[in-house]
């Protein structure tokens, strides 16, 4: 499963990597999405990867393990970076139309590419 989800992050970022260098704006755009997903993963993983335990401690902490619990942080984590995500994905949606109504391009540079 670890090796999994390395694999994962790591195909996640270099798409995402590879798309950010790209010249168009909706390209760049679609690699800083598949950036924050690698981002979001990586979160994830670094708070154990536990898929039969529960989130949280039950009513008597006192006699809970607490190696048998999920970590709840990192799903907090992850939860706003998904929201705080979106709205700049928006944002720079946004951006995007208004750049290309200006300047009648979708270039980063402003420039056709024609050389």
């Amino acid at each position: 499963m670890e090796i999994l989800l390395s694999l994962a992050i790591g195909v996640l970022t270099a798409s995402g990597l590879w798309l950010l260098f790209r010249p168009r704006t909706f390209q760049v755009i679609l690699g800083l999405s598949l950036l924050s997903y690698a981002v979001n993963l990586f979160i994830v993983a670094a708070g154990r990867l536990r898929s039969d335990a529960p989130p949280i401690i039950g009513k008597d902490p006192a006699s809970a393990d607490p190696a048998l619990y999920a970590d709840p942080l990192p799903q907090a984590l992850v939860l706003t970076a998904i929201v705080i995500s979106f709205a700049t994905t928006a944002l720079l949606l946004v951006v995007l139309l208004a750049s290309r109504g200006l300047t009648g391009t979708d270039h980063v540079d402003g420039e056709d590419g024609e050389a």
